[in-house]
């Protein structure tokens, strides 16, 4: 079938091509879950595996799209190609967004070589819009070498990107109160690399040495995050923090790391999607169905516990009794 005046055929054929306008939609379909963009990921999948993604988190307004603005311009000068998603977030009545993030990379948008995309996050409270592994496919597929995936920002929930991502990039800035929160133990586990933007900042050394004691209070690893002192808005560090970057990328080359954290990530998003889509299928059965709704109604008044609930629910949709439903 075609969409927009696109087949099938079509749009597989341009985005093998790195043709943008059948990127852009592409991408637009597997946002949508428009039956053809599983298509479209089932025929180019095979073709992908070449990328490499790099999440960029952190809390909001550490500058995480000017810094990834610098990143680009330091690989672009180095003739490497790359890709953007940035994941805004959603209002959680329409869903809709602003996708502010790609005013920061307007530098970029005249770059045949470089393609830029938001999505918007559509209430998934981890962080990232649950097509965004799609859309990395999809830039693989289009011969993009780097892909960059910048997240929400929301704290600890940005855990998920680490699903996702070859190296976990974590921004923070001094004099603020959100990295506070960004110190806590849930999100700074995740972090393969660490900047600290706002380099020119009075306290940017003081925070530096805090993430770095944070960092000696965790686990030994073989990996341990190297902390970059950075300023987006003119570039400085930007070509440090890519050394960085790579040397992670070079260690992950090392005993087949690479290979295996990809195999974990892939086996997890299936298990991620799975669930989401077991999710729509039981609220629109219960929606649908007296006898569920009437299962609901005992809980909410009393009359049955909610355990007593799961279990009645999964064994009249999904067949499931037992030890299953705890």
């Amino acid at each position: 079938m075609a969409r927009g005046g696109w087949t099938g055929e079509t749009l597989v054929a341009g985005v093998r091509a790195g043709d943008r306008r059948a990127l852009a939609r592409a991408i637009t379909l597997v946002e949508n879950g428009d039956p053809l963009s599983y298509e479209l990921v089932r025929e180019l999948y095979p073709e992908t595996g070449r990328a490499y993604a790099i999440g960029v988190t952190g809390p909001p307004g550490v500058g995480k799209s000017t810094l990834i603005g610098a990143l680009l311009r330091h690989v672009r000068g180095h003739g490497r190609t790359a890709g953007v998603i940035s994941v805004d977030p959603s209002s959680p009545f329409t869903r809709g967004a602003l996708l502010g993030d790609r005013i920061r990379l307007v530098d970029h948008f005249l770059d045949p070589e470089v393609f830029i995309r938001s999505m918007s996050a559509r209430g998934h409270l981890g962080g990232l819009a649950e097509a965004t592994l799609q859309a990395l496919l999809l830039l693989d597929a289009a011969g993009k070498e780097l892909v960059f995936l910048e997240t929400v920002g929301t704290g600890q929930g940005e855990v998920e990107v680490i699903g996702v991502a070859d190296t976990v990039l974590l921004v923070l800035m001094p004099g603020s109160g959100d990295s506070v929160q960004a110190l806590k133990a849930g999100i700074m586990e995740i972090p393969d690399v660490i900047a600290v933007n706002k380099r020119g900042h009075p306290a940017a050394k003081t925070m530096l040495n805090e993430v770095r004691s944070v960092l000696s209070l965790g686990e030994e690893r073989d990996w341990r995050p190297p902390i970059v002192l950075t300023e987006a808005a003119s570039g400085e560090g930007a070509d440090e923090l890519w050394a960085q970057i790579e040397e992670h990328r070079a260690y992950l080359g090392q005993d087949g790391r690479l290979e295996e954290r990809r195999r974990e990530h892939l086996a997890g998003e299936v298990f991620a999607v799975a669930s989401s889509r077991a999710k729509e299928h039981l609220q629109r059965v219960v929606a649908d169905d007296p006898e569920l709704r009437r299962v609901l109604e005992e809980v909410e008044r009393r009359e049955l516990d909610p355990l007593s609930a799961v279990a009645e629910i999964l064994e009249k949709v999904f067949k499931l009794d037992g030890p299953a439903t705890r």
